[in-house]
């Protein structure tokens, strides 16, 4: 299986997402910057956090329109996965892969802390290895992760259980405690909380190895290889 980071000016954790790949699945990885018009090798494209393009207009509005981006919506088409993470999740947002907009935090501060999410699917590939409703410690940084949709939106996720991850104490003001979504599909998963920061004691909790390993296992399913444990 081969992964691709993304790389926009301004992107500050493409490598904790490079490394994190490296130190819990040891599959090949690579940085692909923002002007990139091929991502036919990668069978997983992250989309990392960070100030992309310095978050000037809104978070994520001018990434994209990045060409790389043209390459991840043909990607999601094709059943790839894509995992966009804090700045990832709202260029995923702007882009239409996902739902909904990330507004700033309720507090109008910038919040980086460890907070418990509650696994509200784990019938997704970057959700599999948790247990469904199992509760989690993965770390948030953002200034705009307080996610918004309509009611018409909010039904819609309900109704196709998209909703992948909520926060068990609200940071920011997201609708209905949301922390992450999925498309329809289930391939496009969006999050605010960072679980390539998440990967080892030393950084406190390694609750975000198992993402990691579900992309992975997921995809040898789907290629009949054996899964990793």
């Amino acid at each position: 299986m081969k992964f691709a980071v993304l790389v926009f000016p301004g992107s500050n954790c493409d490598i904790d997402c490079y490394k994190a790949i490296e130190d819990t699945v040891g599959e090949p990885v690579d940085y692909v910057w923002h002007t990139a018009t091929d991502l036919t090798p990668y069978d997983c494209i992250l989309v990392p956090g960070g100030f992309s393009y310095g978050d000037y207009l809104r978070c994520g509005a001018i990434s994209r329109f990045a060409p790389v981006m043209n390459e991840v919506a043909k990607a999601a088409e094709q059943g790839k996965y894509i995992l966009g993470i804090c700045n990832g999740f709202q260029i995923l947002t702007e882009a239409g892969l996902l739902p909904g907009a990330l507004r700033r935090n309720m507090s109008m501060k910038f919040l980086c802390h460890d907070v418990v999410l509650k696994v509200e699917n784990n019938q997704t590939p970057f959700t599999r290895d948790y247990e469904q409703g199992e509760e989690i410690v993965i770390p948030i940084a953002h200034g705009e992760g307080n996610y918004y949709c309509d009611e018409e939106t909010m039904a819609r996720l309900q109704a196709n259980n998209q909703i992948v991850f909520t926060y068990k104490s609200n940071p920011n003001g997201s609708i209905n405690d949301i922390a992450g979504i999925s498309n329809e599909r289930g391939n496009v998963l969006g999050m605010m909380p960072h679980p390539e920061r998440a990967v080892s004691e030393l950084l406190g909790t390694k609750d975000g190895q198992r993402m990691f390993t579900s992309i992975l296992n997921a995809w040898r399913d789907q290629h009949g290889a054996a899964t990793v444990r």
